[in-house]
């Protein structure tokens, strides 16, 4: 069996040491790139629209994640409401920007991590966790005290601070990053949020220096960094430069996974809004997606998309 790499944080004292660290960053909020300066210990809602409490609007099995993850028994996931990015075509748009979900205890939270491995999942699998750092790790020494010997995914779409992803080495065993955009005006425009590219790539730095390229056993994650693309219509994410970063820059050993699932939602369907929003109101080509493989495969990527090799 292989153990996941809190546990020994977690006998040293040192899980403890880093959920007071997160907890002071909490005072004047600088968990997420924003910084927004919120008092959020004392219940003042960030940028993220979340305060002391962390919000979760559902848990349990998916079988829906990438083939590592899920396994025979699913991945075991807790979306927590919210999020500290504001993407327009956002699929969970009534949990990550109407704040559908509600306040849980972190010994609630604790709880709901060891259910999901009582169901035989494989791994917690935290979606959007990036707003409620200290609070996981706050949960995640509650569920350890009583059992909790699954591995942490940090499910992100990697709007995250390398300082408070630093905090998390040696606790989170898998890394789950999307890749959004390569150009800042596109981030902005559909996610509202400056300098994403460089962001991204600093934390994407940072993730891998951490855990590596993502490894598995039985076909199972274990480890690693698993990396998402979501391809857009008209190339908007500016797939071929995110690609060659990842290749160039952090392993071509990396999974990646080039996402199709892209359709029409949220505020795109408010045809009043922004100019890029007409280009967004269809799915993507069968051409589109196979052009952003062809990219991936120039530059030596070759784990995770359709028809390569996933572990």
């Amino acid at each position: 069996m292989v153990w996941p790499s809190y546990l020994s944080l977690w006998k040293s004292g040192e899980l403890r040491e880093r959920i007071e660290k997160a907890y002071e960053i909490l005072s004047s909020c600088r968990i997420c790139p924003r910084q927004c300066r919120a008092d959020r210990r004392s219940n003042e809602a960030g940028a993220c629209r979340t305060g002391l409490l962390p919000l979760v609007s559902s848990f349990g099995p998916h079988l829906g994640e990438e083939p590592p993850l899920t396994g025979r028994n699913g991945s075991g996931t807790i979306f927590f409401t919210n999020c500290n990015l504001a993407c327009v075509y956002c699929q969970n748009y009534p949990i990550s920007q109407q704040g559908c979900g509600r306040e849980v205890s972190i010994e609630e939270l604790a709880g709901m991590m060891l259910a999901l491995q009582e169901t035989g999942c494989h791994n917690i699998n935290l979606v959007s966790p990036t707003h409620v750092v200290p609070q996981i790790l706050a949960a995640v020494e509650v569920a350890v005290s009583s059992g909790l010997r699954l591995p942490l995914v940090y499910n992100t779409g990697t709007y995250d601070s390398p300082a408070t992803l630093a905090l998390l080495e040696g606790i989170i065993d898998i890394y789950m990053p999307d890749t959004k955009y390569g150009k800042e005006s596109i981030a902005v425009a559909l996610s509202g949020v400056p300098e994403y590219p460089y962001v991204m790539k600093e934390a994407l730095r940072e993730m891998h220096r951490q855990v590596g390229d993502l490894v598995c056993r039985d076909g199972v994650a274990v480890r690693g960094m698993l990396i998402r693309h979501l391809v857009l219509p008209d190339d908007l994410a500016d797939s071929g430069a995110t690609l060659a970063f990842i290749s160039r820059e952090i392993s071509r050993d990396s999974y990646v996974n080039i996402m199709t699932q892209y359709r029409p939602m949220g505020k795109v369907l408010e045809q009043d809004l922004h100019p890029l929003f007409w280009q967004m109101q269809r799915g993507i080509t069968r051409n589109e997606y196979h052009s952003v493989v062809e990219w991936a495969r120039k530059e030596g990527l070759y784990r995770g998309f359709s028809g390569a090799e996933n572990c």
